[in-house]
Order: structure tokens, then C-alpha cells, then sequence
């Protein structure tokens, strides 16, 4: 029981010692990796659209 109580004092200690975001760079954050993916997701739905359809094209 004394090394749980020990383990959870130490995550709380630990827990002091960290840098949180400001609530706009958090936002700014959640922006860009959000972003980020819906244009990657479009590139990569593009771009198999176009090699699925050259392919159909070379098959035929």
C-alpha cells in the first residue's frame, strides 16, 4: 500500500513540472493538425482517384 501511495505522490510531483499550452496556442495547434490532415486526406483521395482512373484508361 506504501508503494502505491508513493507511485501517486510522484505522478503529482511530476504533474507540477509540466508546461501546459495557453488556451490559444492550443487552439492554433488543433487548427494547423486539423487542417493538415483534411488537406492531406483530399491529396491522397485526388491523386487515387487519378491513378485508379490512368489505370482503367491503360486496361482497357
Amino acid at each position: 500500500m506504501k508503494r502505491i501511495k508513493k507511485f501517486f505522490s510522484e505522478i503529482a510531483r511530476e504533474m507540477r513540472k509540466v508546461s501546459w499550452p495557453k488556451r490559444g496556442e492550443l487552439t492554433r495547434s488543433t487548427i494547423t493538425v486539423i487542417s493538415t490532415v483534411v488537406f492531406f486526406g483530399l491529396f491522397f483521395t485526388v491523386l487515387d482517384l487519378g491513378i485508379s482512373k490512368l489505370i482503367r484508361l491503360i486496361l482497357e
